[in-house]
C-alpha cells in the first residue's frame, strides 16, 4: 500500500492556483480511476485507487499548506504505511512551468508544506514529485503562488499534471528509483 499526498489549500478560492498543483495531480488520478473523495478523520480528503493490484491512498490535506504534515503522519500511522511508500506532490518555484522533477530525499527548499511534512515525519528521506510553477519576475511570491495559471501556461501545466499522474501509476509497480530514471 502506498500513500500519495498532493499538497494544496482547501476551498474554491485556491482551486486552480499554482500552490494547488499537488491537489490537481491527485485529482487527475481520482478522475482516471473514477474514485470518489471522502473526508477522513485526519483532516484530509482521501480516495483509494488500485493500480495493478497495488492499493494507493490519495490524500489532499485540508490543513492548509503550512500544516500538511498534521494530516499525512496520522494517515501513515493509521494505514501502517512506511515512509518509503509515501510520495508527496507539490509546487516548485525553482522549476519552469510544466517541468517535473522526482527525488527520493531533500530539504524543504523554503516550501512551508514540505517543512511541515519533514517535521512530522522526522526525516527528509521520502519520495517526492516537484511540479514546476516558475518564479515571479517581480512582486511577492505569496501573491504569485496563490494566483491562477495564465492561459499561456495552461497547456504546460496540464501536461505536467498528466505526466506526474503517469509517474505515480508507475510507482505502484516499480521501485521509485526506476520511476525517477524514467521521468527525470
Amino acid at each position: 500500500m502506498k500513500l500519495i499526498a498532493g499538497l494544496g489549500n482547501p476551498g474554491k478560492k485556491y482551486e486552480r492556483t499554482r500552490h494547488n498543483v499537488g491537489f490537481m495531480v491527485v485529482d487527475e488520478l481520482s478522475f482516471r480511476h473514477q474514485t470518489p473523495w471522502k473526508k477522513s478523520k485526519f483532516n484530509g480528503m482521501v480516495s483509494e485507487i488500485n493500480v495493478g493490484g497495488e492499493k494507493m491512498i490519495l490524500v489532499k490535506p485540508l490543513t492548509f499548506m503550512n500544516a500538511s504534515g498534521e494530516c499525512i503522519r496520522p494517515l501513515m500511522d493509521y494505514y501502517n504505511i512506511h515512509v518509503e511508500d509515501v510520495l508527496i506532490v507539490y509546487d516548485d518555484l525553482d522549476l519552469p512551468v510544466g517541468k517535473i522533477r522526482l527525488r527520493q530525499k531533500g530539504s524543504a527548499g523554503g516550501h512551508n508544506g514540505m517543512k511541515s511534512i519533514i517535521q512530522h515525519l522526522k526525516t527528509q528521506e521520502f519520495n517526492r514529485i516537484r511540479v514546476g510553477v516558475s518564479r515571479p519576475l517581480k512582486g511577492e511570491v505569496i501573491h504569485y503562488v496563490l494566483g491562477d495559471f495564465p492561459k499561456v501556461e495552461q497547456p504546460d501545466i496540464i501536461t505536467a499534471i498528466q505526466k506526474s499522474a503517469d509517474a505515480i501509476e508507475d510507482f505502484a509497480q516499480t521501485p521509485f528509483i526506476e520511476v525517477m530514471n524514467k521521468y527525470n
